[in-house]
């Protein structure tokens, strides 16, 4: 038995730890995404958000944002208890002592791993507000807003699913994230893009949308599939454990599903591209593959390949409606990723109960209007308050040199022109 027991906790650890290393990975597929379709001009500076928010989100969920999501004593169900920093990790000899089928409710892999995971989910919902407020916002105020969401807005919100709290008690489902994680980063960047404002030239007086396109596709192609390949993490490794035959076939179906829904996506949307913009729109395309993984996130376990084929498609056709809709209420999000992350995240938690009988419809859409207006206001205020103390926006001026120039004093294609 203790020979069993120890294996089945190796390895679920390792498998926790190579998942949460899938999940990281995504950092730089966000980074290489956001640098693709931000212009030459901006470049440095979406790829120093991208790097130091993951550095700052690692160390404010380490600090207390873990603790708080997470709690060892809870004051209610609404709020948590509040501690800081890291609690020891299991001792072996307390995970051996465990007999039977207790083993099941005890410690069955490290609590470090746990940790792990669970910080690499945080920097995600992060940098989807890096890419929303991408070519205007200043970097400084934008770091400061990281360090509350990701120590104390994501955790706070997490805690209500993921940590015991009233949405879990109230069968609000969400497997992976579609809305504690992508919902939660839609939102927080919705909140900063309607403060800091649209790009110069991006809408003109007379209304006419103006195309400001990225300086590298092929980077930010290169970008989707990291954050294609890391979503096998994401939701894979959300099942928690693979130390027997159920569970390891569960995160087989789960690949599976993954990579089902995110090539509907990317047909959905190849399609709807043609049949609305007349033509193959490749940033379409692309949202459409990270749409359909958003969109399966919510429910990546019970849906037959087909079904996962077909939610992510309704992700990709989704997500091309949003984009423009936006654009006609002049809400500016140069990457698109309020719409792939908000707008499908809200779709893949409508779709849950599809496959899942004794999911209600009703609690699905409190825990999406709960995420929504809690994330919504707690980041109006916190972006508020920034501004007023340091403000958001570059000027002028430096928005039309690039902000590479202003906020980083580096140029990433320095033997280009620096303005286009």
């Amino acid at each position: 038995m203790e020979d069993i027991m120890n294996l089945r906790y190796a390895l679920d650890t390792f498998y926790f730890l190579v998942m949460g290393a899938f999940v990281m990975w995504m950092a730089a597929g966000f980074a290489m995404l956001e640098a693709g379709l931000v212009r030459a001009k901006n470049t440095t500076e979406i790829l120093t958000k991208n790097v130091a928010l993951y550095a700052i989100a690692c160390t404010m969920y380490m600090l207390v944002g873990y603790n708080i999501m997470y709690p060892a004593e809870v004051f209610n169900s609404v709020l948590p208890g509040l501690s800081f920093l890291l609690g020891s990790d299991h001792e072996v000899a307390s995970v051996l002592s465990v007999q039977g089928e207790a083993w099941y409710d005890g410690a069955y892999y490290s609590g470090r791993a746990d940790f792990f995971f669970q910080v690499v989910f945080v920097a995600t919902a992060m940098s989807i507000v890096s890419g929303a407020v991408a070519e205007r916002m200043k970097l400084w105020p934008f770091l400061a807003f990281c360090v509350i969401l990701t120590g104390f807005i994501y955790p706070l919100q997490g805690y209500w699913k993921w940590g015991g709290g009233f949405l879990d008690t109230l069968g609000f489902s969400d497997f992976a994230g579609s809305g504690v994680v992508h919902l939660t980063g839609a939102t927080a960047a919705l909140a900063g893009v309607i403060l800091v404002g649209a790009r110069k030239g991006k809408y003109s007086k007379d209304g006419k949308i103006n195309a400001l396109p990225g300086a590298n596709l092929p980077l930010a192609t290169l970008g989707t599939f990291i954050l294609w390949l890391g979503w096998f993490g994401f939701n894979g490794g959300s099942e928690l454990i693979i130390s027997n035959a159920g569970e390891a076939n569960a995160v087989a179906a789960i690949f599976v599903n993954t990579n089902a829904a995110a090539a509907g996506g990317v047909i959905a949307a190849l399609i709807t591209a043609r049949l609305v913009l007349g033509r193959a729109d490749l940033t379409m395309v692309l949202n459409g593959a990270l749409a359909g993984l958003v969109a399966i996130t919510a429910e990546p376990l019970t849906p037959s390949p087909l079904l996962a084929t077909l939610i992510g498609a309704v992700g990709g056709i989704i997500v091309i409606f949003s984009v423009l809709g936006l654009d006609r209420l002049r809400i500016d999000d140069p990457v698109g990723a309020i719409s792939v992350h908000g707008t499908v995240g809200i779709w893949g938690l409508l779709a849950v109960p599809l496959t899942n009988s004794d999911i209600n419809l009703n609690a699905q859409l409190i825990g999406i209007g709960v995420i929504f207006a809690f994330v919504f206001l707690a980041s109006l205020l916190t972006w508020g308050v920034i501004r007023i103390l340091a403000g958001l926006r570059v000027s002028e001026d430096d928005e039309y040199r690039g902000v590479d120039v202003s906020e980083c004093g580096l140029e990433a294609y320095p033997e280009f022109t620096g303005n286009r």
